[in-house]
Parts: structure tokens; sequence; C-alpha cells
């Protein structure tokens, strides 16, 4: 897509992002989920599986580099749709640089002497068009391009006005008029341009004195121009994606994978780590077959795939990077690992206040509202590798002490004694260690809420069902619940038919289905999930 100065940005919150991937995700359950279903069940008992629901098991070989640009281009256009799809506000704009940055710096200064050298040119004597002429057709293609293919008068129009063979022969006469050129094409870009653009177009049209700086300026209006088109396209592809995005996702997915064959390598490290620890969990039944010895039972593909999932939602990214599958969801993803942090040791805070201090704070309901607030605010930003979560952590104690005190006074209690104060802020400062025992159970119960919603058959009726113990964090745990399972949800929709394939590798393949006891067991979770 050819744009200047131009990125792929996002202008949702992650609430709006939230809504947008449920929306996309139950869409695509409604209309796919039954044959996906049919597809990763044979996938799991069968090797014959169509083309484009099974990996290719192709054998290692050298990439040119034009196969890896390929794919690099596919891995871009799937990025590309994937965010259209689940990002309702997504949208392209004008790139801004950083105020100081060099880029910027490096930037400005190579307009500046490009801008001077043609004022430079219109100004000798006589007057050197030749760069002049270059803009013009430049000029021209950009609006030429945002016509629709039956704008034919338009289209005329263009041509002939800025006639690049005819403006040369008036360039070799001294009769060119390039004011009257610029004035045409600034009338031309209002005709074209979306109504928000109406105000800079009559700049255009006010600011006519010196040429170079109403070029300089007509190009900057194209930009804007530019990136409005490329957003109105993206409205009106939105919907066709919609319909077609699992279809479209996994086809590119399968050439990509096609082109590189080892493109899940670490989707398959993922899947194989959840299946080792749920072998290594399970404890080894005792066999009637005579054999005298016990053996592990094999979960089920389904329960591997679910613990996978449940994974992501704790990944390190310092450690491994991403599975392929979850690439394009990347960003949605550590927002959410972001604010689950943030909201688990908020909820840590407010259980100790409520255990240290006990019957004075019961049942206040608004001081716990602004404990948590206050704890929140003072605690955003933690994920940052410069935050000091220790420093963090004392000065919520400090406020969490002056608060106690204000509402006790209140309510003619005594204040907390300096040793409580102590205590209370010992146990709050605690909760960076890992085996704090508060910690250590807030975060058990988030993982069994966020699995009970992973494998619900009906994940939106659980969404306000926390466990005992995380009341407090409650709205925030149904958001970040609906936003995760709607991304899980979808990713499943999509890539279910390579996971199925792997995990019917993993399972069965080391040993002959026949004489595996859990075999059938693993094939009738399939058919009755």
């Amino acid at each position: 897509m050819p744009l200047n100065d131009e990125r792929l940005t996002s202008a949702s919150s992650g609430e709006d992002q939230g809504s947008d991937v449920e929306s996309s995700s139950e869409r695509c359950d409604s209309t796919t989920s039954t044959s996906d279903l049919d597809c990763s069940r044979e996938s799991f008992t069968s090797d014959c599986s169509s083309k484009h629901c099974t990996p290719s098991s192709s054998p290692p070989k050298t990439l040119t580099l034009d196969e890896v640009m390929e794919s690099a281009r596919d891995l871009s256009n799937l990025s590309f749709a994937h965010e259209i799809v689940v990002n309702r506000s997504f949208h392209l704009e004008p790139d801004s640089l950083p105020q100081d940055s060099l880029w910027k710096i490096v930037k400005e200064n190579v307009h500046k002497a490009f801008w001077d050298i043609l004022e430079s040119e219109l100004n000798d004597d006589p007057p050197e068009y030749s760069q002049a002429i270059r803009l013009l057709e430049e000029i021209r293609e950009i609006l030429l391009s945002f016509l629709n293919p039956g704008a034919n008068r338009m289209r005329t129009q263009i041509m002939e006005v800025l006639d690049m063979d005819l403006i040369r022969q008036q360039v070799d006469n001294d009769a060119v008029d390039i004011h009257g050129l610029a004035s045409y094409i600034i009338t031309t870009m209002g005709k074209m341009c979306a109504p928000v653009r109406d105000e800079e177009i009559k700049k255009l049209q006010d600011n006519t004195n010196n040429i170079v700086t109403m070029f300089r300026e007509i190009f900057r209006v194209l930009d804007l121009m530019k990136a409005d088109m490329v957003n109105f396209t993206i409205d009106n592809l939105r919907p066709v994606l919609q319909r077609q995005s699992v279809e479209y996702e996994r086809a590119t997915f399968q050439s990509i994978l096609e082109k590189t064959p080892g493109a899940l390598d670490h989707t398959t490290a993922w899947i194989k780590s959840s299946l080792e620890e749920l072998l290594s969990a399970t404890i080894p039944t005792e066999q009637t077959n005579g054999q005298g010895k016990g053996q592990r039972a094999v979960p089920g593909p389904f329960q591997v795939l679910n613990a996978a999932f449940l994974h992501i939602l704790t990944w390190d990214y310092d450690k491994s990077p991403l599975p392929e599958t979850w690439m394009t969801d990347e960003t949605r993803l550590r927002e959410i690992q972001w604010q689950l942090r943030r909201c688990q040791a908020v909820n840590e805070v407010l259980l100790i206040v409520c255990s240290t201090i006990g019957g004075p704070i019961q049942g206040m309901s608004s001081l716990s509202d602004r404990l948590k607030r206050m704890t929140s605010v003072l605690l955003d930003g933690m994920n940052s590798p410069h935050f000091k979560m220790n420093e963090a952590l004392e000065g919520v104690s400090a406020q969490i002490c002056c608060e106690l005190n204000k509402s006790l006074t209140e309510r003619n209690y005594p204040t907390l004694t300096p040793a409580l104060q102590t205590t209370l802020t010992g146990q709050i400062c605690s909760i960076t260690q890992k085996d704090n025992p508060i910690r250590t159970l807030v975060e058990d119960r988030v993982q069994q809420y966020f699995m009970t919603l992973i494998c619900a058959p009906k994940p939106q009726a659980k969404l306000e069902q926390v466990p005992v113990g995380l009341t407090a964090i409650k709205p925030e745990l149904a958001l970040m619940g609906a936003n995760f399972i709607s991304l899980v949800n979808y990713n499943k929709t999509v890539y279910g038919p390579f996971y199925a394939d792997i995990i019917r590798k993993l399972m069965f393949s080391s040993s002959p289905p026949a004489t595996n006891p859990s075999q059938n067991t693993t094939e009738d979770s399939i058919t009755t999930s």
C-alpha cells in the first residue's frame, strides 16, 4: 500500500478492542464452529485431513530469499486482515515522530533542503521549472488514484488540465501559469476530500502567495487525503473480511506453513509443554490386564488445549516467543496480562487490609472502593521495567494507613497503632515474594476463574461468577475475561485444525493406537465435546 509517512495504528481503548474481538468471535463461532469441530475430530483420528486444515509435513529444506519475502508478505497481510476484523476502530493515520528524535530532525532538514532548492529554481531568471513539473506530475497521479473506476469525466478533465506535454511546451515559451495550475489542483482536492478536510482546503485557498509554501501544503493535505481514502477502504472491506475471516486467516497461515515448514515450531513446543505438565500431574492407574503395574492416564485433547490457552494468559515474553498462531494478538494479550497483574496486586492489598484490620472496616464498601482506586492509581505502570514495586507498595501502605486512620476517627474508633501500621506495611510489601500465601491464593483463584471460562460451553454466563476472595475486582475480571475468552474462541476457530494435528501427533505418534489404553477415551472426549 503506497502510503507516505503512514503507519498502522489503533485508536481504540482496551475495552473497545475487547468488545470488537468479542463480536467477531461470536460471529465466527456461529458460522463456522460446526465444520471446524468436525475437521478437528477428523484430524485427531485420521491422517487424511484436507490440505487447508492440516499443516504440511514436508521435509526440511533451504528457503530462498524470494520464499522468505513471500512468507513475510503473507504474514503482514494476515496481521493486517486480523486487525481489521477484531478491532473496529483500527485505522491509518500519518506518522507522528517524537519531537526531538534524530529521524524527525533528519527528515525536516532533508525536506527543507528540497523546498529551498525548488524556491531557488523558481526565482532564477529565467525560472527553472523542471522540478516543479515533476511535482505536478506526482500530484496528478495522486489525484487520479482517488477516483472511482467510473469517474471518467473527472479523469479526463485532470488529464487535460495537467497535461505534462502541454505544460512543458508552455514552459519553453515562458507561458506557464503555475499559480493557475495550483489553484485548479486545490479546487479539485476540495471536490474529492472528506468533509473533515474542508478546513484544510480553505487554508490552502487562502494561502496562495508563495508558490513553494503552497506546494508543500498541498502535499501535506494530499497525505491526509490518502490516509482518509485508505480508512474508507478499510471500513468498506471490514464486513467482507468479517464474513470470510476464518477461512482467509487459515488459508493464509497454511500458505505461510507451506513456504516455511518450521512456522509451527513454537506452537508445537507450547502445546507439548502443556501436555507434559498434565502428564506429570496425573496419577498412575492400576491396570487389570494382568501386567501388575500402573500406567498414567493420557489427558484428553481438549484438556491439553485448554491448559495451553491458560498458559497464554501468564506467558513470559522474556523467556520464549509467543506461539506463531498468537502473534497477531500479541498486543492485546500483553494488555490483558498487564491489567490482570495490577488487578491481582490490588486485590492482594485489599485482602491484607481486611484480614489485618478486621471488624472496624467490615462492610464499609465506600472505604473499600476508595482504597481500591487509590491502590490502582499508585500501581499504574507496574509493568514497566523501570517501575520500583517495593517503593510503590510502601507508598500504597502509607496512603492506606492515612485513609484508614481518617475513616476510623470519623466513626469514633481508635486509630492504628504504630506497631499495627508497621505490620500492615510489611505484609503489603511482602506480596512481591512469589511464595507469599495471599499472592498464591489470589493467583490460583484467578487461574481457576479463567480456566472455568475456557472450558465453559457458554462462557458469557460465567463472567460474573468470580471465586471467593476476588469480589473486589469482579468488574475488572469480568471485562478481562470477556476479552480473553473472545480471543481464545476466535483463535480456536481459526487454528483449531492445526492444533488438532499437533496434539494427535504428540499423543499418538509414539505408540500404536491399538496398544494405547487411553486412546478410546481421548477420541470420546473429542466427539462428545
